[in-house]
């Protein structure tokens, strides 16, 4: 019967795809779900400090002039010089935190599935760092500043208007440092570079966060100074997920070849 050896074939993709079974797959669904909308929700209770974020703006100016980093109205100036550059670079803002993080997740959970916990750890930590940035300081991103010549590349590209400064429940305009974006790149960028064994993909997702440290400057989303804080948000949560790995290291050490035993998240 043809039944059989397909059900057979399943139970062994099964297997191979999801070592721990589909409710675990719901269960890492609903911890990402839970945390990215309690991270939503809690990042727009930021009503009322309008005022505060560009008071901080103009201070992250001041303090990236004395130091020589105030790049930014020049990487801006520049790619929108070169028009599939500034298009591209606006096309990567939309879906690198979407789009790519997610791709990246479920092939960590697919193909390097023993890995796959000490990344998730790693998220949930940067989430949590994030969020109290936000709190204590609220920052307009440099589209909002245009005395000093930005403009909001990304809704010119796609002709959906992100430029008011209204807080509500579930967005919150003035969350720029730090950048989760160089964040969230630091952190599956180089776990990938060393998971995966071809060196051309190596080297791609190595640059992968240098790539969008560029692009979210040169859209005018983010300061060099939130890149600066996000890679250490990253470096501070992949400390705090080997230290979790340490108190249960079957369940989420970081692993990068697979062994016959089964980790339980």
């Amino acid at each position: 019967m043809a039944l059989l050896p397909m059900l057979a074939l399943l139970r062994r993709l099964e297997a191979r795809l999801l070592p721990h079974g589909v409710l675990d797959v719901l269960r890492q669904v609903a911890l990402f779900a839970a945390a990215y909308w309690g991270y939503r929700f809690v990042r727009g209770q930021v009503d009322g400090k309008a005022a505060e974020s560009f008071a901080n703006a103009r201070e992250l100016i001041t303090i990236e002039r004395a130091t020589n980093l105030f790049v930014e109205p020049a990487v801006q100036a520049w790619a929108h010089g070169q028009q599939w550059l500034i298009h591209f670079a606006s096309w990567m803002y939309v879906n690198a935190q979407a789009t790519v993080t997610l791709g990246a997740l479920i092939f960590i959970y697919l193909f390097h599935n023993r890995s796959f916990y000490f990344v998730r750890n790693m998220l949930m930590v940067a989430m949590g760092i994030a969020l109290v940035g936000y709190a204590l300081y609220p920052t307009a991103p440099p589209r909002f500043m245009g005395e000093w010549g930005f403009v909001d590349s990304v809704s010119d590209f796609t002709g959906i208007p992100q430029d008011s400064v209204a807080v509500n429940a579930l967005f919150n305009p003035f969350a720029a440092v730090p950048s989760m974006h160089v964040a969230f790149a630091l952190m599956l960028g180089w776990t990938l570079a060393h998971l995966v064994r071809r060196r051309v993909w190596k080297v791609l997702w190595f640059l992968y966060p240098f790539l969008i440290t560029f692009v979210v400057v040169a859209t005018g989303n983010h300061w060099v100074i939130d890149a600066v804080l996000g890679a250490l948000a990253a470096a501070a949560s992949a400390w705090a997920a080997h230290r979790l790995g340490d108190a249960r290291p079957r369940a989420w050490a970081f692993q990068r070849q697979p062994t016959g035993a089964k980790a339980a998240a």
